[in-house]
């Protein structure tokens, strides 16, 4: 499903303060997107994923993915007609990847070279 608007990078500062309570003691916050409403932080521990629900988005759902649990993921890049980048995250014991939509506002390469820092640990 794509999603509108401009999707952004957050100061990984403000992320870590803004996101605190999810963080484990110690964690820290690498990277930070807001894709329209939802969120995704790249910690030095897990991948977290924001996802504001509902009418008025009071309803969050936080899934936290470790990144050992990553079995592989996939970018595809915008093209002239379809303006959406697209990261799908395969899970072990999952079939179905996990998708995530960025509009022209993120850079999907540094997207991508994010999540390999982590997953190739």
């Amino acid at each position: 499903m794509a999603l509108f608007g401009n999707a952004h990078s957050i100061d990984p500062a403000q992320a870590q303060q803004e996101y605190a309570r999810l963080l484990g003691h110690g964690e820290q916050v690498h990277a930070a997107y807001l894709l329209i409403r939802d969120t995704i932080l790249f910690t030095d521990r897990r991948l977290i994923l924001i996802d504001k629900q509902g009418i008025t988005g009071k309803k969050t759902e936080y899934h936290s993915i470790p990144y050992r649990s990553i079995t592989h993921f996939a970018v595809e890049t915008a093209g002239h007609f379809d303006l959406d980048a697209e990261l799908k995250i395969w899970l072990s014991g999952s079939q179905a990847p996990i998708q995530k939509t960025f509009t022209k506002g993120v850079d999907i390469y540094e997207v991508q070279a994010i999540l390999t820092q982590f997953v190739a640990r």
